[in-house]
Protein backbone atom coordinates (compact mmCIF):
# COMPACT_ATOMS: atom_id res chain seq x y z
CA UNK A 1 0.00 0.00 0.00
CA UNK A 2 2.78 2.10 0.99
CA UNK A 3 3.84 1.97 -2.77
CA UNK A 4 1.00 2.37 -4.45
CA UNK A 5 0.80 5.76 -2.80
CA UNK A 6 4.08 6.62 -3.19
CA UNK A 7 3.93 10.23 -4.55
CA UNK A 8 7.32 9.40 -6.87
CA UNK A 9 6.48 5.91 -8.15
CA UNK A 10 2.62 4.92 -7.31
CA UNK A 11 0.15 4.21 -9.26
CA UNK A 12 -1.33 7.52 -10.14
CA UNK A 13 -4.95 6.62 -9.42
CA UNK A 14 -4.02 5.47 -6.07
CA UNK A 15 -2.21 8.65 -5.08
CA UNK A 16 -5.33 10.24 -5.75
CA UNK A 17 -7.68 9.15 -3.66
CA UNK A 18 -8.91 10.19 -0.03
CA UNK A 19 -10.86 8.64 2.93
CA UNK A 20 -13.95 10.05 1.24
CA UNK A 21 -12.90 8.84 -2.33
CA UNK A 22 -12.15 5.25 -0.52
CA UNK A 23 -14.80 4.64 1.89
CA UNK A 24 -17.58 3.96 -0.98
CA UNK A 25 -15.40 0.93 -1.94
CA UNK A 26 -15.17 -0.09 1.99
CA UNK A 27 -18.41 -0.19 1.99
CA UNK A 28 -19.11 -1.98 -1.38
CA UNK A 29 -16.46 -4.69 -0.32
CA UNK A 30 -18.47 -5.05 3.24
CA UNK A 31 -21.71 -5.89 1.06
CA UNK A 32 -19.55 -8.23 -0.85
CA UNK A 33 -18.38 -10.44 2.12
CA UNK A 34 -21.93 -10.44 3.34
CA UNK A 35 -22.72 -11.74 -0.32
CA UNK A 36 -20.52 -14.26 -0.33
CA UNK A 37 -21.71 -15.65 3.23
CA UNK A 38 -25.03 -15.80 1.87
CA UNK A 39 -24.24 -17.82 -0.67
CA UNK A 40 -21.75 -20.45 1.49
CA UNK A 41 -19.36 -19.97 -0.76
CA UNK A 42 -15.72 -20.06 1.28
CA UNK A 43 -13.71 -19.79 -1.73
CA UNK A 44 -15.44 -16.49 -2.44
CA UNK A 45 -15.43 -15.38 0.96
CA UNK A 46 -11.85 -15.69 1.58
CA UNK A 47 -11.17 -13.49 -1.38
CA UNK A 48 -13.37 -10.94 -0.39
CA UNK A 49 -12.26 -10.86 2.87
CA UNK A 50 -9.03 -9.99 1.52
CA UNK A 51 -10.41 -7.25 -0.11
CA UNK A 52 -12.44 -5.79 2.63
CA UNK A 53 -8.73 -6.35 4.70
CA UNK A 54 -7.22 -3.93 2.16
CA UNK A 55 -10.01 -1.54 2.73
CA UNK A 56 -8.64 -1.55 6.32
CA UNK A 57 -5.15 -1.05 5.19
CA UNK A 58 -5.96 1.49 2.71
CA UNK A 59 -7.66 3.60 5.18
CA UNK A 60 -4.69 2.67 7.81
CA UNK A 61 -2.34 4.08 4.70
CA UNK A 62 -3.81 7.30 4.67
CA UNK A 63 -4.00 8.15 8.34
CA UNK A 64 -0.30 7.11 9.12
CA UNK A 65 0.88 9.72 6.36
CA UNK A 66 -1.08 12.18 7.72
CA UNK A 67 0.96 11.18 11.05
CA UNK A 68 -2.93 10.54 12.88
CA UNK A 69 -2.43 6.42 13.51
CA UNK A 70 -1.00 3.27 11.35
CA UNK A 71 -2.18 -0.32 10.33
CA UNK A 72 -0.59 -1.30 13.81
CA UNK A 73 -2.70 0.83 15.89
CA UNK A 74 -6.05 -0.14 14.43
CA UNK A 75 -5.01 -4.06 15.45
CA UNK A 76 -3.98 -2.66 19.04
CA UNK A 77 -7.03 -1.08 19.09
CA UNK A 78 -9.89 -3.31 18.58
CA UNK A 79 -7.44 -6.14 20.45
CA UNK A 80 -7.70 -4.19 23.42
CA UNK A 81 -11.41 -3.24 22.71
CA UNK A 82 -12.33 -7.35 22.73
CA UNK A 83 -10.05 -8.06 25.84
CA UNK A 84 -11.86 -5.38 27.85
CA UNK A 85 -15.80 -5.91 26.73
CA UNK A 86 -15.36 -9.33 27.09
CA UNK A 87 -13.95 -9.50 31.28
CA UNK A 88 -15.35 -13.55 31.34
CA UNK A 89 -13.15 -14.34 28.93
CA UNK A 90 -9.85 -12.62 29.66
CA UNK A 91 -10.66 -11.31 33.39
CA UNK A 92 -12.29 -12.53 36.27
CA UNK A 93 -15.89 -12.69 35.77
CA UNK A 94 -17.83 -15.96 35.44
CA UNK A 95 -18.78 -17.35 31.84
CA UNK A 96 -21.65 -18.85 33.56
CA UNK A 97 -24.04 -16.39 31.43
CA UNK A 98 -26.16 -16.88 28.86
CA UNK A 99 -25.95 -15.03 24.96
CA UNK A 100 -28.69 -13.01 26.10
CA UNK A 101 -26.98 -11.80 29.37
CA UNK A 102 -23.45 -11.18 27.53
CA UNK A 103 -25.08 -9.45 24.76
CA UNK A 104 -27.11 -6.94 28.13
CA UNK A 105 -23.23 -6.78 29.31
CA UNK A 106 -21.50 -5.74 26.29
CA UNK A 107 -24.15 -2.51 25.63
CA UNK A 108 -23.43 -2.15 29.40
CA UNK A 109 -19.24 -2.17 29.41
CA UNK A 110 -20.18 0.80 25.92
CA UNK A 111 -22.22 2.58 27.75
CA UNK A 112 -19.72 2.85 30.47
CA UNK A 113 -17.28 3.59 27.75
CA UNK A 114 -19.33 6.44 26.29
CA UNK A 115 -19.73 8.11 29.78
CA UNK A 116 -16.25 8.40 30.14
CA UNK A 117 -16.22 10.51 26.95
CA UNK A 118 -16.91 14.00 26.83
CA UNK A 119 -20.58 14.64 27.94
CA UNK A 120 -22.76 13.83 24.81
CA UNK A 121 -25.90 16.02 23.97
CA UNK A 122 -28.41 13.44 22.70
CA UNK A 123 -28.58 9.73 23.61
CA UNK A 124 -28.19 9.20 19.78
CA UNK A 125 -24.90 10.52 19.24
CA UNK A 126 -22.51 8.12 17.58
CA UNK A 127 -24.73 6.97 15.38
CA UNK A 128 -23.17 7.31 11.86
CA UNK A 129 -25.02 9.11 9.46
CA UNK A 130 -23.05 6.77 6.37
CA UNK A 131 -24.84 3.38 7.89
CA UNK A 132 -27.32 1.82 5.60
CA UNK A 133 -30.88 3.57 6.20
CA UNK A 134 -32.50 0.09 7.52
CA UNK A 135 -29.65 -0.37 9.60
CA UNK A 136 -29.33 3.17 10.77
CA UNK A 137 -32.81 3.23 11.87
CA UNK A 138 -32.82 0.52 14.29
CA UNK A 139 -29.58 1.68 15.87
CA UNK A 140 -31.61 5.03 16.47
CA UNK A 141 -34.28 3.10 18.30
CA UNK A 142 -32.02 1.53 20.12
CA UNK A 143 -30.63 4.21 21.76
CA UNK A 144 -34.43 5.71 21.80
CA UNK A 145 -35.00 2.75 23.89
CA UNK A 146 -32.55 2.25 26.37
CA UNK A 147 -33.74 5.91 27.48
CA UNK A 148 -37.64 4.24 27.68
CA UNK A 149 -38.82 5.79 24.54
CA UNK A 150 -40.27 2.81 23.07
CA UNK A 151 -43.16 0.88 22.45
CA UNK A 152 -44.28 -1.75 24.50
CA UNK A 153 -44.43 -4.88 22.30
CA UNK A 154 -44.55 -5.99 18.38
CA UNK A 155 -48.45 -5.36 18.56
CA UNK A 156 -48.07 -1.51 19.03
CA UNK A 157 -45.79 -1.42 16.59
CA UNK A 158 -48.07 -3.31 14.30
CA UNK A 159 -50.99 -1.01 14.79
CA UNK A 160 -48.66 2.14 14.28
CA UNK A 161 -47.86 0.59 10.78
CA UNK A 162 -51.72 0.47 9.85
CA UNK A 163 -51.94 4.24 10.91
CA UNK A 164 -48.70 5.06 8.87
CA UNK A 165 -50.12 2.95 5.78
CA UNK A 166 -53.21 5.16 5.79
CA UNK A 167 -51.52 8.25 5.84
CA UNK A 168 -49.41 7.23 2.94
CA UNK A 169 -52.40 6.08 0.93
CA UNK A 170 -53.88 9.83 1.93
CA UNK A 171 -50.75 11.48 0.87
CA UNK A 172 -51.53 14.89 -0.94
CA UNK A 173 -48.73 15.13 -3.38
CA UNK A 174 -45.27 13.58 -4.28
CA UNK A 175 -43.23 14.98 -1.53
CA UNK A 176 -46.01 14.36 1.41
CA UNK A 177 -45.88 10.67 -0.11
CA UNK A 178 -42.04 10.12 -0.11
CA UNK A 179 -42.25 11.99 3.99
CA UNK A 180 -44.98 9.15 4.76
CA UNK A 181 -43.44 6.15 2.80
CA UNK A 182 -39.86 7.26 5.02
CA UNK A 183 -42.08 6.96 8.48
CA UNK A 184 -43.53 3.94 7.09
CA UNK A 185 -40.12 2.25 6.53
CA UNK A 186 -38.93 3.41 10.12
CA UNK A 187 -41.87 1.83 12.02
CA UNK A 188 -41.26 -1.10 9.50
CA UNK A 189 -37.96 -1.30 11.03
CA UNK A 190 -38.90 -1.01 14.30
CA UNK A 191 -41.16 -4.24 14.45
CA UNK A 192 -38.10 -5.85 12.51
CA UNK A 193 -36.22 -4.69 15.94
CA UNK A 194 -38.83 -6.07 18.42
CA UNK A 195 -39.31 -8.84 16.70
CA UNK A 196 -35.33 -9.63 16.91
CA UNK A 197 -35.07 -9.53 13.06
CA UNK A 198 -32.15 -7.96 11.09
CA UNK A 199 -34.27 -5.65 7.88
CA UNK A 200 -31.34 -5.82 5.80
CA UNK A 201 -31.16 -9.59 6.14
CA UNK A 202 -34.52 -9.83 5.58
CA UNK A 203 -35.00 -7.58 2.34
CA UNK A 204 -31.76 -9.70 0.82
CA UNK A 205 -33.80 -12.74 1.36
CA UNK A 206 -36.81 -10.81 -0.19
CA UNK A 207 -34.68 -9.93 -3.21
CA UNK A 208 -32.88 -13.11 -3.37
CA UNK A 209 -36.52 -15.08 -3.78
CA UNK A 210 -37.52 -12.43 -6.05
CA UNK A 211 -34.60 -13.25 -8.26
CA UNK A 212 -34.73 -16.90 -8.21
CA UNK A 213 -38.85 -16.78 -9.47
CA UNK A 214 -38.24 -14.16 -12.04
CA UNK A 215 -35.58 -16.12 -13.58
CA UNK A 216 -38.02 -19.60 -14.08
CA UNK A 217 -40.41 -17.07 -15.67
CA UNK A 218 -37.80 -16.28 -17.70
CA UNK A 219 -37.02 -19.87 -18.20
CA UNK A 220 -40.38 -21.07 -18.97
CA UNK A 221 -41.00 -18.65 -21.59
CA UNK A 222 -37.61 -19.37 -22.81
CA UNK A 223 -38.72 -22.94 -23.86
CA UNK A 224 -41.40 -21.26 -25.99
CA UNK A 225 -38.45 -18.59 -27.90
CA UNK A 226 -39.92 -16.17 -25.77
CA UNK A 227 -38.96 -13.43 -22.71
CA UNK A 228 -40.96 -10.99 -20.50
CA UNK A 229 -41.09 -8.46 -23.23
CA UNK A 230 -43.54 -11.37 -25.42
CA UNK A 231 -45.69 -12.15 -22.79
CA UNK A 232 -48.23 -9.93 -20.95
CA UNK A 233 -48.54 -9.81 -16.50
CA UNK A 234 -51.43 -12.44 -16.62
CA UNK A 235 -49.46 -14.93 -17.93
CA UNK A 236 -45.73 -14.35 -16.12
CA UNK A 237 -48.14 -14.00 -12.73
CA UNK A 238 -49.33 -17.55 -13.32
CA UNK A 239 -45.56 -18.47 -13.75
CA UNK A 240 -44.87 -16.75 -11.06
CA UNK A 241 -47.11 -18.70 -9.16
CA UNK A 242 -45.92 -22.19 -10.59
CA UNK A 243 -42.53 -21.35 -9.48
CA UNK A 244 -43.82 -20.26 -6.15
CA UNK A 245 -45.50 -23.69 -5.29
CA UNK A 246 -42.06 -25.46 -6.40
CA UNK A 247 -40.38 -23.74 -3.70
CA UNK A 248 -38.35 -21.09 -5.42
Amino acid sequence: MAQLRDPAQGCPWDIEQSFATIAPYTIEEAYEVAQAIAEDDMGELRGELGDLLFQVVYHARLAEERGAFAFDDVVRAIADKMVRRHPHVFGAESRDKTPEQQTRDWEAIKAAERASRPAKVSALDGVAAGLPALTRAIKLQNRAARVGFDWPNATSVLDKIVEEAGELATARDAAHAEEEYGDLLFVMANLARHLNIDPETALRGANAKFTRRFHAIEAALAETGRGPEDSNLEEMDALWTAAKRTGL
